[in-house]
């Protein structure tokens, strides 16, 4: 396989999805271009957790089987989502006093900083769970916000508000397990609320202010981007498939026709519409609902400017982008990467963290710039780069 094919898996509940692209050949932003593409249904999970390994691995098989054919190369190494309800996010706040009699900030005091960070993450956030990578969001000198890193700046207290990504370790390592037993061998992983962000949000919108959801089919999860970094994440066990359910206990219909009816395709069944838009309206409410009190939560409820912005199968429920605009009182959008090849089309959003991961790959690799963030992904693939060669055979 050549270096130059970089190569991305999305491991979700229900579909595993698998991108590769030639890092040879660039689209109009500049971005890997897609040769293949392949999609199997995902056997062994349970909200976006592996409960056999085994069943996974298969499924994966399956899937860049198919992606190989229409690129027309072998898959040796990958780059892979990490989701489900084993990841999270947790925000910590911390200070310390500089160490130099002439109060310059050095490196010295950045590192104790962060390490102090990461000792008062409270106990019960990271209680089983391993911090995949951390993210600095803002520094403060003598409490007035620094707009940059604070080294060869002078004050005598510095504070650093940092977002920590955590996960499950046992849930990564079977994870790592199924990608290997494919045959496959795993350079790195990506959380992959971010990962979608790569391809789904632009630049402006990630300064702005904005929460990226995905609606998988059994968990929600959502990254809040704000000055072109993440700072916040969160994952819940609830997705489109309790709608599908809701649906088929609601109207008495079998479930693969339930799903037809929630993504607005017609069946042979008629069904009073009013009764189907109550059942759909309760069971999406209360995804926004819990949006919104995470947003609360980190006083940003209301407060983004880019909106919020829909990815996943589940964003093809009929008018869920309207709803979500009523619930958020936030612009509201589907999600869409816009990418084609001769081989493979994509609509929407649906495939965002494969083809994300690609794009992740592309930096490690090469070291590309996205969005002018290259220090902080810089420093990002060197933290996964770290914990992930703990898990590999």
């Amino acid at each position: 396989m050549s270096k130059n094919i970089i190569t991305g898996i999305d491991v979700g509940t229900y579909h595993i999805k698998v991108v590769i692209t030639d890092a040879n050949e660039k689209n109009e932003k500049g971005l890997p271009k897609i040769i293949g593409a392949g999609i199997a249904e995902s056997h062994g999970l349970r909200h976006g957790y592996v409960t056999n390994v085994q069943d996974v691995a298969d499924s994966i098989k399956k899937a860049v089987s198919l992606a190989e054919e229409k690129a027309g190369v072998k898959v040796k190494k990958v780059f892979v989502g990490v989701n489900g309800i084993g990841l999270g996010g947790v925000t910590v706040t911390s200070s310390v006093m500089t160490s130099r009699a002439d109060a310059e900030i050095t490196h010295v005091d950045i590192e104790k900083l962060q390490d102090q960070c990461e000792k008062d993450i409270p106990r019960s956030s990271i209680a089983n769970r391993r911090i995949i990578y951390n993210i600095p969001i803002n520094y403060s000198i003598d409490g007035i916000p620094a707009l940059s890193n604070p080294i060869g700046m002078s004050g005598n207290k510095i504070e650093l508000t940092t977002l920590f990504i955590t996960c499950l370790e046992h849930h990564v390592a079977d994870l790592i397990q199924a990608v290997n037993e494919a045959g496959l061998q795993v350079q790195d992983i990506m959380a992959s609320p971010i990962a979608a962000g790569f391809v789904t949000l632009s630049k402006s919108q990630k300064i702005a202010g904005c929460v990226l959801t995905n609606v998988g089919a059994e968990t929600l999860s959502i990254a809040v981007f704000e000055n072109n970094i993440p700072t916040s994440l969160e994952v819940f066990p609830i997705g489109s498939t309790d709608i599908t359910n809701d649906i088929a206990l609601g109207l008495k219909v079998p479930l693969e026709e339930a799903e037809q009816i929630k993504i607005g395709a017609i069946t042979g069944s008629s069904y009073p519409r009013k009764k189907l838009e109550e059942i759909v309206s309760a069971r999406i409410s209360d995804m926004f609902e819990l949006i919104e009190a995470h947003l609360k939560k980190i006083g940003r409820n209301g407060l983004l400017p880019a909106g919020i912005i829909i990815t996943g199968g589940g964003s093809g429920v009929h008018s869920i982008d309207d709803m979500a605009r009523i619930a958020l009182r936030l612009p509201s959008r589907i999600g869409s990467i816009s990418e084609t090849s001769t081989k493979t089309s994509f609509k929407d959003g649906t495939w965002a963290v494969a083809y994300g991961l690609c794009i992740w790959g592309l930096h490690t690799e090469d070291g590309l710039e996205i969005d002018g963030t290259k220090i902080f992904f810089n420093n990002l693939w060197k933290a996964i780069t770290r914990w992930i060669k703990q898990f590999l055979p």
